[in-house]
């Protein structure tokens, strides 16, 4: 049992044994390779999100018509990654374990690999899609194997071969890419989202892990993280393609990573990820139902 949040996301304040979806932030950067402030992204993002409305129009539903539960953001410490990890993994086997589906916000991209290492546990077929600007596929980053350099790489070697879609990619070392079209190991798409009909397709009821690192949209709608690159999608082409994800795939758990709030004072970057984070919610809603 999850006690509630003093402070919850707009309109996430069913009670914990009435939801379906479970909301908790891990605020960490403690591996960030460029700008830090990711830290502070979930509590930002919870703040922030009383400038929305509980309303959808683009999926004609209202978040206050869902249950959802927000349980706050877990005390993490910094430095080593080992034992916040560990703690985001038990903080989701608790959700999972409770029949309901968690979804994460970060924090920088590494706290997906606790989740994906709970959700991997209960259902062995997982499959994950991926968005980002970078493929995060390096074996280490200056000899450190656990960074968010090197975060969907760790993910492989739980899910395996043939079971990571990435989008949006357009930033990497070179023997990453190399690396992830040798054997199939990832399957990686260049720039924008072109090909996800194809696997959402090819899934079937497999179950899914959806992680958006948010620096896959282009700079100019989102400076905000610690990590941008040119060249990335605008938030129309990205909330369409969550929103497909959601209706077509059996999405049993998400996180929202790399929001640096510090980094755009202007607070769009925080308001950006308020909306994707609303509209996530009410489609997964819709999948619980």
């Amino acid at each position: 049992m999850l006690n509630k949040n003093i402070e919850t996301f707009l309109g996430c304040d069913a009670e914990y044994q009435d939801a379906e979806i479970v909301f908790f932030g891990a605020p960490y950067d403690s591996t960030t390779s460029f700008r830090p402030g990711a830290r502070f992204g979930s509590r930002a993002i919870r703040q922030e999100s009383s400038g929305l409305e509980l309303y959808s129009p683009y999926q004609d539903r209202d978040l206050a018509d869902c249950a959802v539960f927000d349980s706050g953001d877990l005390e993490l410490p910094f430095g080593d990654a080992t034992e916040p990890l560990r703690l985001i993994c038990e903080r989701t086997e608790t959700i999972i374990s409770a029949g309901k589906r968690p979804f994460l916000l970060g924090g920088e991209h590494l706290v997906t690999l606790g989740a994906v290492e709970a959700v991997a546990k209960q259902f062995p077929d997982l499959h994950i899609i991926h968005f980002d600007a970078h493929a995060d596929l390096r074996d280490d980053y200056l000899g450190v194997k656990l960074s968010h350099a090197c975060v969907m790489r760790r993910c492989w070697e739980i899910v395996g071969d043939g079971r990571i879609f990435q989008f949006g990619i357009r930033s990497g070392d070179r023997t990453e890419f190399e690396w992830s079209r040798e054997g199939g190991h990832v399957h990686t798409q260049l720039f924008d989202f072109a090909g996800l009909e194809n696997v959402l397709d090819s899934l079937g009821g497999a179950p899914v892990y959806l992680t958006v690192d948010l620096d896959v949209l282009d700079p100019s709608v989102f400076s905000g993280t610690g990590t941008p690159e040119a060249g990335g999608v605008s938030f129309v082409d990205l909330l369409s393609a969550v929103l497909n994800i959601m209706r077509k795939a059996n999405v049993v758990a998400c996180d929202l990573t790399e929001l640096a709030p510090n980094l755009d004072m202007s607070g769009v970057s925080t308001a950006t990820a308020c909306k994707l984070v609303r509209e996530i919610l009410i489609a997964m809603s819709s999948i619980a139902k």
